[in-house]
């Protein structure tokens, strides 16, 4: 699947980079929810773009191995009624544990 953006992680626990598709260019912000209790549904992180909120990413695990992985969800007005789902995985080439590509992942 193509990435469609790059994050650093942070001592914080958040992820800073940016957001890239045909037609956007964002500054890309995924910060730890600091509202959520434990148990409840709410989002693990918030995510921005250029300052707006944008969406939300969930902590899940990986079926195969068990490993964690984030799980993005986002919606904007230039994605029109759907919903945008990516997942944070490690960057290709990358040789640092906190750099992390953005990878589409379509639901059709």
């Amino acid at each position: 699947m193509p990435a469609i953006g790059y994050v650093n992680k942070l001592d914080d626990g958040s992820y800073r980079g940016t957001l890239r598709t045909l037609s956007i260019s964002a500054a890309l912000k995924i910060m730890p929810n600091k509202e959520k209790k434990p148990d409840s549904d709410r989002p693990d992180y918030r995510v921005y773009a250029n300052g707006a909120e944008i969406g939300g990413a969930w902590i899940r695990k990986n079926k195969e191995n068990g490993a964690d992985y984030v799980s993005i969800s986002i919606s904007a007005p230039e994605f029109g009624p759907r919903k945008l789902f990516a997942n944070l995985g490690r960057a290709a080439g990358s040789e640092g544990d906190d750099e992390f590509a953005v990878i589409w992942n379509p639901t059709e």
